[in-house]
């Protein structure tokens, strides 16, 4: 446990402390238990990167609740903003508001410029099901083509396009028409291929799955600007405008999901700016609200304009809360430069993973950009067989020493790094520290 002078995580005692066990005893009695594997810490409070569990223990936190609060938990700034927001108006329906319209004013402001629409909704999910539509719509086809671990969601569209079996198993049969084809898994190659060798096998893998599944009514491509719950995944470089000029080549739709990469993720503002990407459509979430439930599409108004009134709507999307979230957000983003600051920790934290990867002989793999990075864990580095059991050991170690981290990918075997925009020098160097600690005690 780190109780160091000067440090800030500070663990107790044993995990789950005494009130966090009895919430435990008596959640599992009124809740069914079908979320995913996680420390067996009670939140209570949470500033920055910092979270208080209800014994008291604190805790420097890799999750961002799922990648969500880039602008760290509870923002003073934007607490206020939606304290503000909630004290004046809760909900309106489609009735228009300022807040709506400046959050939307805001949001175009900060993306690539051919996206000049918005349209506000409240889930990630939300967001990929309004784009699937909008890809039909506006295309008159219905084929979507997707990836090989990709997450879009749990909603039915959103699943039945995504490339991973947890979300489908048992929910089947799936909405038909979707094209899947493999995403450039380089430490894990479906073609066995080598990185230096390649020449991109997955692109050209393309032509032959449309000349085999087609049915002559492709409408676009769905794909995230790395895979997320597939065990953040980065395509190489140079591969995504390869296939943003294929998909062109064949006059079809682009969207991609960015609901857990925009907004400071990965360094930029939106990962699509690393290349100069200009998909149709992109999906907006997570970070968006940095707490408070919001997600958006942006898109191109050519695009999103075959729709008509009361064509598409969202109970809660864009609602008074929200959009001063939204705002509140974007102005926190700018003002606190937190792009750049995930950019800078980012290498710092990458740098020293890279060397306990050399050191460890469990973590096979070391990935990312940003404040967005996955280690791999393996059982053994030759055979890459992956170690799953290892990321619950060390899920539970590192929370014991004061360190929250979670668990992604397609085995089930990848820790995600992920901690608020906002940590500084000093709180990643002691969050790796404890992380480097619970990796020697596998």
């Amino acid at each position: 446990m780190s109780t160091a002078a000067g440090k800030i995580a500070n663990v107790k005692g044993p995990l789950p402390g005494p009130k966090s066990r009895e919430l435990f005893e008596r959640w599992e009695k009124v809740e069914a238990q079908c979320t995913g594997y996680q420390a067996r810490v009670v939140w209570d409070h949470a500033s920055g990167v910092v979270v208080t569990d209800v014994d008291g223990n604190t805790y420097l936190d890799w999750t961002s609740g799922v990648l969500v609060t880039n602008v760290g938990h509870c923002h003073p700034d934007l607490v206020k903003a939606a304290q503000e927001a909630t004290a004046k108006l809760l909900n309106n329906y489609e009735c228009l508001t300022e807040a709506r319209v400046v959050a939307a004013e805001k949001l175009v402001s900060v993306m690539p410029d051919h996206l000049d629409r918005c349209f506000f909704l409240t889930t990630g999910s939300e967001t990929v099901e309004a784009a699937v539509r909008i890809m039909k719509r506006a295309t008159g086809n219905f084929e979507i083509i997707s990836f090989y671990g990709g997450f879009h969601g749990r909603t039915y569209a959103a699943l039945s396009a995504g490339g991973l079996a947890g979300p489908k198993k048992g929910y089947g049969p799936t909405v038909p028409e979707t094209i899947r084809v493999p995403y450039p898994y380089c430490y894990r190659c479906p073609f066995k291929a080598k990185p230096e060798t390649c020449g991109h096998l997955c692109l050209e893998f393309l032509d032959d799955a449309v000349r085999a599944n087609s049915t002559g009514s492709l409408a676009g491509v769905l794909i995230e600007a790395y895979l997320g719950a597939a065990g953040f995944i980065f395509p190489p470089e140079g591969w995504m405008p390869k296939l943003e000029q294929w998909l062109r080549d064949k006059g079809l739709l682009f969207t991609l999901d960015e609901v857990q990469s925009s907004f400071g993720r990965t360094g930029k503002f939106f990962a699509m700016e690393w290349e100069g990407l200009e998909p149709d459509l992109v999906c907006i979430g997570k970070g968006i609200g940095s707490g408070v439930p919001a997600s958006a599409v942006g898109a191109r108004s050519e695009v999103i304009g075959v729709l008509g009134r009361g064509e598409m709507s969202s109970t809660m999307g864009g609602n008074p809360v929200a959009s001063a979230a939204v705002s509140a957000v974007i102005d926190i983003m700018q003002r606190e430069k937190l792009a750049d600051n995930a950019l800078r920790i980012g290498k710092i934290m990458k740098a020293r993973l890279d060397e306990m990867k050399e050191k460890c002989p469990y973590v096979g793999d070391v990935r990312g950009k940003g404040l967005v990075m996955g280690v791999e864990l393996v059982k053994d580095k030759a055979s890459k067989e992956p170690a799953p059991e290892l990321t619950k050991k060390l899920i539970d170690l590192a929370a014991g020493h004061g360190l929250l981290i979670g668990s992604v990918g397609i085995f089930g075997n990848v820790i995600r790094v992920a901690p608020p925009l906002v940590i500084t020098e000093a709180e990643a160097h002691e969050s790796l520290d404890i992380f480097e600690t619970a990796l020697s005690k596998l």
